[in-house]
């Protein structure tokens, strides 16, 4: 299959190389025209030296161009060029199967990335419309460590098209039909996440990050039902696994951003050491508005924005989470 890639981060680069390596034909293109140079001439994306890219990976520098004969579109770009990009795709008239594989909430709205290519390409594009999510970090799948996600879709049809398009001898794909459950996770594990990096970098243990994993994991099973996911998806890949692997690893740059903020540094200072997009800063104003707006308690994503947006300092967070009332715990 001839497939278009949108978005040569380091999860795009990880996935186009993975579909070259599954046979398909990938074209690959990105908004920055000087990533673009970089991976053309010297083959090798700055954020994953370890790993030449194949010539059999090509590299455009117009999206018109990537989109020449594909047959397929998949999509990598950062929270924030999801709906310039799909609206260019709209307005180029591209009525290609679209699989998204960015995670987040969409600021402002709060809508999933499948509810903006609806929103956008209409509810005739649905059977086209469709994701992987999981414990995925593209620093392990490009070199071919076994990894296992999950694919969806709101047609059950292209939803098994997806797993046989990326399924591979070390990359396992499994179908979940739930699309907004899968996506829903893939977005509130980030701001768990840096809530773990904020406790590891103020000096907290293992048994800390235990209890905000698992009550991070509760206030994802109550807010889910909101935006029309099953709290039952959460058990699986794209929740507990998904979660423990962004809360657990120096791979993860949210987990990383939130040490560096618990270790003392501001939003910005974190922002820059990085150097690279953090997810789930977005998308905990997005989860924070939801809460508020269907009165549903989520104290540790409420304590994650108030460290970003509210200048609260990171103890004083904890001192607030510590100090809560104690109900009997609900699973």
């Amino acid at each position: 299959m001839k497939i278009a890639c949108l978005g040569c981060g380091t999860w795009g680069t990880a996935l186009a190389l993975l579909l070259v390596q599954n046979g398909h034909d990938v074209c690959a293109w990105d908004i920055n025209k000087d990533l673009i140079d970089i991976l053309i001439k010297k083959r090798v994306h700055p954020k994953l030296a370890s790993r030449e890219i194949p010539k059999s990976v090509r590299y455009v520098y117009s999206l018109e161009e990537a989109l020449e004969g594909a047959e397929c579109i998949v999509e990598s770009v950062t929270s924030g060029g999801i709906r310039p990009v799909f609206t260019k795709l709209h307005q180029l008239g591209i009525d290609l199967p679209l699989i998204i594989t960015s995670k987040g909430l969409e600021q402002k709205t709060g809508l999933l990335f499948p509810e903006v290519a609806v929103e956008i390409f209409g509810e005739k594009k649905k059977d086209k419309i469709g994701c992987i999510s999981g414990p995925s970090h593209a620093e392990e799948v490009i070199k071919n460590i076994p990894t296992s996600v999950v694919a969806s879709s709101y047609s059950s049809d292209f939803m098994l098209s997806i797993v046989d398009i990326f399924n591979s001898n070390y990359f396992r794909v499994y179908p979940n039909s739930d699309i907004y459950g899968i996506t829903f996770s893939g977005a509130m594990k980030n701001i768990i996440a840096i809530a773990c990096g904020i406790s590891d970098g103020i000096g907290y243990g293992d048994n800390t990050k235990a209890a905000l994993i698992t009550r991070g994991l509760h206030e994802m099973r109550k807010l889910v039902p909101v935006k029309g996911g099953d709290p039952q998806t959460l058990n699986g890949l794209a929740g507990v696994g998904d979660l423990i692997v962004t809360c657990a690893s120096p791979l993860s740059r949210n987990y990383r951003f939130g040490k560096l903020l618990g270790e003392g540094k501001s939003v910005e200072e974190a922002k820059t050491s990085i150097g690279m997009v953090i997810e789930g800063i977005y998308s905990c104003i997005s989860a924070y508005q939801l809460g508020q707006k269907y009165q549903i308690p989520i104290p540790i994503t409420e304590a994650t924005y108030g460290i970003i947006y509210g200048n609260m300092h990171p103890k004083e967070a904890v001192r607030a989470l510590l100090s809560r009332e104690i109900k009997e715990e609900h699973l």
